[in-house]
């Protein structure tokens, strides 16, 4: 079965970091781009960063350019997002998604295999 599972997420203060992990099994991510996207309640399903097949190329929203910087472990099977700088209006839960066509937009349209999620809340 694909499965794509997302950890890191918690409870952090304003200015605080995160590393979010998006594992993958059923299917070898080397040949996938990846993408991270959140949701806030009340929002919609936002794409925030992503990155291509071989990881040379990255792109990000402008609400976390700067901040949040997406790498990848092919050896692992792992995507990664590090987030630094945290504010309240981070708050959402954290998807990561994968696909065949890399999409500089991270748009979510473009993303078929989907993890749970992972909450991440900060919050003083």
């Amino acid at each position: 079965q694909v499965q794509l599972v997302e950890s890191g997420g918690g409870l952090v203060q304003p200015g605080g970091s995160l590393r979010l992990s998006c594992a993958a099994s059923g299917l070898t991510l080397y040949y996938y781009a990846v993408g991270w996207f959140r949701q806030a309640p009340g929002k919609e399903r936002e794409g925030i960063s992503c990155i291509s097949v071989n990881g040379g190329r990255t792109d990000y929203a402008d609400s976390v350019k700067g901040r949040f910087t997406i790498s990848r472990d092919n050896a692992k099977n792992t995507v990664y997002l590090q987030m630094n700088s945290l504010k309240p209006e981070d708050t959402a839960v954290y998807y990561c998604a994968s696909t065949l066509t890399y999409d500089s937009t991270c748009s979510p349209i473009r993303y078929g295999y989907w993890g749970q999620g992972t909450q991440v809340t900060v919050s003083s």
